[in-house]
């Protein structure tokens, strides 16, 4: 089932696989990024709708305001992090298919190259919608409820 030169190939396929690792750990530190930045919408979005029954006219105004700005920024958010999950999945994906080819003596690399495309794509998408979000971060008004 496996040939001897079949051994000899997997160091250089770890080697490779490498890369993809550090990869996948960048890929899990912006996942670690976009979950704290979800958590604390959410949060955000709780202590606003709590306020929101017992402010006066104008705050709740303020604070509806700032309801659809957090709801846009979640949304961003949850669209960034399935993104980047995704990434990851074609990231491991990719590893594993890159040991297939060596263990079977295949010719994937075609799909190795398309699962690194699509990895990078879905990541590159995924840090455009996180600049977005923070964009609406740092750009939104707050109302004074705290």
């Amino acid at each position: 089932m496996f040939s001897s030169s079949t051994f000899t190939d997997i160091p250089h396929v770890i080697q490779l696989a490498v890369a993809p690792v550090f990869l996948l750990t960048a890929v899990c530190t912006l996942l670690m990024v976009l979950t704290n930045r979800l958590g604390r919408s959410v949060d955000r979005r709780r202590v606003l709708t709590s306020h929101l029954l017992d402010a006066e006219a104008h705050l709740a105004e303020l604070a509806r305001d700032e309801l659809g700005q957090v709801e846009r920024r979640i949304r961003l958010i949850y669209g960034a992090i399935a993104l980047a999950v995704l990434a990851a999945i074609f990231v491991c994906l990719l590893i594993a298919v890159a040991f297939v080819d060596a263990l079977l003596a295949a010719d994937l690399a075609r799909a190795v190259a398309a699962m690194f495309v699509l990895a990078m794509l879905a990541l590159i998408v995924s840090l455009g919608i996180f600049l977005r979000e923070i964009f609406l971060a740092v750009s939104g008004a707050r109302s004074p409820i705290r």
